[in-house]
């Protein structure tokens, strides 16, 4: 793997495409800063080399050009206090302000070009603006792993202009040996828990890994769409009908490859879709209108708790419940302790996907796991198989 560790980026401006996309109150600060304090090894690895550091990233979706809510300045003083040092701002990425500041940056100096995104070339993949992004430094460093999967001027395009000096960072490179852990390496018994309201968005994913897992289990709101599949009464809950038919296809699917599927027996039921509801916890084949699943119940906990314990290598992702309301976060707090304890006793978790590192994170949980995915689309992708273009145009 082409890597920072064997370059030396003495005297070198290091242009490095970090995924700063993060989220921002009104006020402008930031409520999780999780993808930032990834990329500190890599901006602390060329800066100690004796290299400067260019900074470039997207945040949010600006529709027409630039937009406050959406500037990078936002995050200069929470990352000049991470690193340590001041940290230049240039209010455009390609502009006059840009181009000086990157021509007089001195080893140890960093500096954060304006939101990619308020270029619509951006996302265009445009070659010319690409080139004109590639002058400002003398190394590409690839760092952004949740934007790997777009075929964007900073991620896939750029890179051609640095044949000999482009290369992954650390939070790329580790998410790829870490997925790649999971898929190909895995200390059995390989688990996989999904989770999240739709069976629609993981139906690649359950295909690419039917292969491959020895335990399925399905759990939040697209278990419904799996328990109609069986002939369960669903009530109000969230099932989505056109996929019944593939739901069942999974469920003989998996019988016939001898995967375990582990599809909850019980639920937290809510009598509308509000944390001040009515509940109660019922069987989740015999549920009736008005009433709707909304967490994981008590026997499922249990039976799940059963299957983690005896796992040699777990992936989970998508929350297990409608986690954010209080009164129906169990299941998903019940999974996340679950896994920080058995990584404890040597199993390999991977957390990824942006609910489930969001309750991860919610219950402090992070830095019990083994690893925690920076990049959600990009994550379940790769385990779809698919080859990203922000890691094709590194190692061409």
């Amino acid at each position: 793997m082409c890597t920072i560790d064997q370059y030396s980026f003495k005297d070198k401006k290091a242009l490095i495409r970090v995924d700063y996309n993060v989220p921002l109150d009104s006020q402008f600060h930031i409520t999780d800063t999780t993808r930032i304090d990834a990329t500190i090894p890599t901006l602390t690895k060329i800066l100690n080399d004796g290299g400067s550091a260019i900074l470039i990233s997207h945040l949010g979706r600006p529709k027409g050009g630039p937009e406050e809510k959406y500037s990078l300045r936002h995050l200069v003083p929470y990352l000049s206090e991470k690193i340590g040092r001041p940290v230049l701002f240039a209010d455009d990425c390609i502009g006059s302000q840009a181009i000086d500041l990157a021509g007089s940056l001195n080893p140890g100096n960093v500096l954060l070009l304006e939101n990619l995104r308020f270029y619509k070339e951006e996302e265009k993949g445009d070659l010319e603006f690409a080139g004109k992004l590639s002058r400002l430094g003398d190394v590409y460093v690839n760092d952004a792993f949740g934007t790997a999967h777009r075929a964007h001027a900073s991620t896939a395009v750029i890179a051609q202009y640095f044949p000999g000096a482009k290369m992954f960072g650390y939070v790329m490179s580790n998410e790829i040996l870490n997925i790649d852990r999971c898929l190909k390496d895995s200390k059995r018994p390989f688990t996989t828990i999904l989770g999240g309201a739709k069976v629609s968005t993981k139906i690649e994913i359950i295909n690419h890994l039917m292969d491959k897992v020895d335990n399925l289990i399905i759990g939040g709101g697209m278990m419904f769409t799996f328990i109609r599949a069986l002939g369960g009464e669903t009530g109000a809950s969230m099932v989505e009908e056109d996929y019944v038919e593939l739901a069942k296809n999974i469920i003989e699917g998996a019988k016939s490859m001898g995967v375990n599927l582990y599809i909850p027996p019980d639920a937290i039921l809510a009598d509308a879709f509000s944390n001040d509801a009515n509940k109660k916890t019922s069987s989740a084949y015999d549920i009736q209108i008005p009433w709707m699943g909304l967490d994981i119940g008590p026997a499922t906990c249990q039976k799940f708790r059963h299957v983690i314990e005896q796992s040699g290598t777990i992936l989970w992702n998508g929350p297990m419940g409608v986690f954010e309301m209080n009164n129906f976060e169990n299941g998903t707090r019940f999974i996340a302790e679950a896994l920080a304890e058995v990584t404890g006793k040597g199993t390999f978790t991977l957390v990824g996907g942006g609910d489930s590192v969001a309750a991860i994170n919610k219950y402090g949980l992070g830095d019990k796991v083994s690893y925690v995915s920076t990049g959600g689309g990009a994550m379940l992708e790769y385990i779809e198989g698919k080859q990203l273009p922000g890691i094709k145009a590194i190692l061409d």
